[in-house]
């Protein structure tokens, strides 16, 4: 497993951005998928984005496609979530997510190692 540790969360207007950031440690990062899922109160945890271990492949959720962007650098053992056009349906936990192997997962139960989560609140 590896360790992740989410940052970057916080409060922001609609029609603003944030980006998120995970750094990993332990295993060899660039041998996993990387995840981003959120949870809002109340809710089960969804799928946001993911991207295969090289970085050539993506897969996001329909509710933000054209408004996020998830990036990984694993010369810095990072993956990123760049969420611009945000509104408060996007108000959540987010959480980052390794799941070992070479191609894009997109079920959270394929996932064996989180992050903590980082709020982010999008205010009206």
């Amino acid at each position: 497993q590896v360790q992740l540790v989410e940052s970057g969360g916080g409060l922001v207007q609609a029609g603003g951005s944030l980006r998120l950031s995970c750094a990993a440690s332990g295993r060899t990062f660039s041998g996993y998928c990387m995840g981003w899922f959120r949870q809002a109160p109340g809710k089960e945890r969804k799928f946001v984005a993911a991207i295969n271990w090289r970085g050539s492949s993506t897969s996001y959720a329909e509710s933000v496609k054209g408004r996020f962007t998830i990036s990984r650098d694993n010369a810095k053992n990072t993956v990123y979530l760049q969420m611009n056009s945000l509104n408060p349906e996007d108000t959540a936990v987010y959480y980052c997510a390794a799941a070992s192997g070479s191609f894009v997962v997109t079920l959270s139960e394929r996932y064996d190692s989180w992050g903590q989560g980082t709020q982010v609140t999008v205010s009206s």
